[in-house]
């Protein structure tokens, strides 16, 4: 099956077979998550906002804020004793928020080792699990964090630093009081586009992109409505499934395979760096 456009509801054909994947977390297994997660406690002290930035709270323009090359170097991506001036001109790196049981992860990132992929996970229980699922598999250019995503870009990424961002399924927070905590929102947006990479074709693919996708019909209206009132920030075009995908999946991940039998509508965007 081919792309499926942002204003059209994508329709997963139930009848679709896809690999067998646990829909819950076993509690006998014990998870080892040595080089490959690390939790918010571990990321190296940053700079608190300037006191006289009002309630903003701004940052400093980059002190605090970790490079593409130093991100690599302190996930260990590689070899254990990367230091950013071991990598003058370090590999690409991705991010994806709500990484889950680190499904996409554990697909993607074979098919791209050029690329280096960090996973952010705010529960810690599925970031156990993920990270578990990448060290068991051995996969060399993948990682994950526990932490909140918006509080980590913040706080601890400098700007241009990710080629793509994947944000696929978040929570949609559906009742109205919650709306305030949905993720992407202006100003998120705008955080996103400052840590983002240039828009540009590269050998190892397009940089400047955020991904989106959703199974939430509200969410997505909301997405829209949001992307709408950044206009300086992004262009958007029609959804394009990554290269893991299966046919006929949007994403491949564990939630989309749970729900696919349910014949649950699957909308998302692309969005591109102006």
């Amino acid at each position: 099956m081919g792309f499926w456009s942002d204003s059209e509801p994508f329709l997963v054909d139930p009848g679709l077979s896809c690999p067998a994947v646990p829909t819950s977390l076993s509690s006998n297994q014990p998870l080892d998550v040595s080089g490959y997660g690390w939790t918010r406690d571990e990321l190296p002290a940053t700079v608190p906002p300037d006191p006289g930035a009002g309630s903003s709270g701004a940052m400093p323009a980059e002190p605090g804020r970790m490079t593409r090359s130093e991100l690599q170097a302190w996930f260990r991506f590689g070899a254990s004793d990367r230091t950013p001036a071991d990598v003058p001109t370090s590999p690409p790196l991705d991010l994806e928020i709500g990484s889950g049981k680190g499904t996409f992860l554990l697909q993607q990132a074979p098919r791209e080792p050029g690329v280096d992929f960090l996973g952010i996970e705010i529960a810690k229980a599925f970031w156990r699990h993920a990270a578990d699922r990448l060290r068991r598999h051995g996969v060399p250019n993948a990682r994950l964090l526990w932490h909140d995503a918006a509080a980590f870009l913040r706080a601890h990424v400098a700007g241009g630093v990710f080629r793509q961002v994947h944000i696929y399924f978040p929570d949609p927070w559906p009742k109205a009081r919650h709306h305030k905590r949905r993720l992407i929102q202006p100003p998120f947006l705008r955080e996103l586009h400052r840590v983002l990479e240039d828009h540009g074709d590269a050998p190892t693919g397009e940089a400047g992109l955020v991904r989106l996708a959703t199974d939430h019909a509200e969410y997505f209206e909301w997405m829209e409505d949001a992307v709408a009132r950044v206009p300086d920030l992004f262009e958007r075009r029609g959804y394009e499934p990554p290269a893991s995908a299966q046919p006929g999946e949007v994403v491949g991940s564990n939630f989309e395979r749970k729900y696919q039998k349910e014949g649950r509508r699957f909308q998302g965007m692309i969005l591109i760096k102006r």
